[in-house]
């Protein structure tokens, strides 16, 4: 059986591969051309500029189903805006959180530890009071003078496991500030999400809202065209694979994602 395995590893490697860069088809990969959401793009990139001029940006949520750009879109955003800060000098850090990942955002006293942890500061996965990790948290944040963009992914889980309390407590976090301004952007798969929100803390965390509507079929068949023109080898994809992948994503809520899944 070894000899069996060894053998066919062995004839993998010789065989010729269908792709020229797989990594084109991953959900964590951002392309350098994001389509069908210019007016989206710039929504963000207009309420985010002013952190260029070392000004606090206004909080904003987005929201909208299971793929259909919010990520992707964020990060294609906060990329450009970081490289031109660092051009010109501007003490700007972006930080991303996804809030749906275990032993990072699973509680109040985790997601603050993680934060300090960005800024330098290590804090025991246990033991110390939570008043305490938010007092390490505020001097690490407010060390210097700096715009921070955080950037919390998956935000409904945030809430749903660690509930209200920590989101007030963020979006209120600048009254403890005097060197650094903090903003946040919280992206949600859920639709309903802010509605259930205590009153202060909605009222806070969207100052401004994008919603991300859903793509329709030849959108994501644009979509997918632009990522196989990258991921695959000429004539590796048979006639018509593109067109039902982005007929059957357009079915299940217009989910690009999960046609590059397909």
């Amino acid at each position: 059986m070894e000899k069996r395995m060894t053998a066919f590893f062995e004839k993998f490697l010789t065989k010729d591969s269908l792709f020229l860069d797989k990594k084109v088809l991953q959900a964590n990969y951002t392309p350098n051309k994001i389509l069908h959401r210019e007016q989206e793009i710039e929504q963000i990139a207009h309420v985010l500029a002013p952190a260029l001029r070392m000004e606090k940006s206004s909080n904003l949520f987005i929201y909208g189903k299971t793929g259909t750009g919010k990520t992707v879109c964020v990060k294609y955003i906060t990329n450009n805006i970081l490289e031109v800060a660092s051009k010109n000098r501007i003490p700007l850090r972006i930080v991303y959180i996804n809030c749906k990942l275990k032993r990072v955002a699973d509680t109040e006293y985790r997601l603050i530890a993680q934060l300090a942890t960005e800024f330098g500061k290590a804090i025991p996965a246990t033991g110390l009071p939570t008043d305490e990790v938010y007092k390490i948290f505020f001097s690490a944040l407010d060390s210097k003078e700096q715009v921070i963009i955080l950037i919390l992914d998956e935000i409904d889980q945030l809430a749903k496991k660690a509930g209200d309390a920590i989101l007030y407590n963020l979006t209120r976090i600048n009254e403890e500030l005097k060197k650094a301004q903090l903003s946040i952007i919280g992206i949600s798969n859920d639709l309903v999400f802010v509605d259930n929100l205590d009153p202060r803390v909605k009222s806070s965390l969207s100052e401004e809202e994008i919603l991300f509507p859903p793509y329709n079929a030849l959108q994501i068949q644009d979509i997918l065209y632009e990522r196989a023109k990258r991921a695959f080898k000429k004539d590796a994809l048979g006639e018509g694979v593109i067109e039902k992948c982005a007929a059957y994503a357009a079915r299940e809520h217009g989910d690009a994602r999960r046609a590059l899944e397909l």
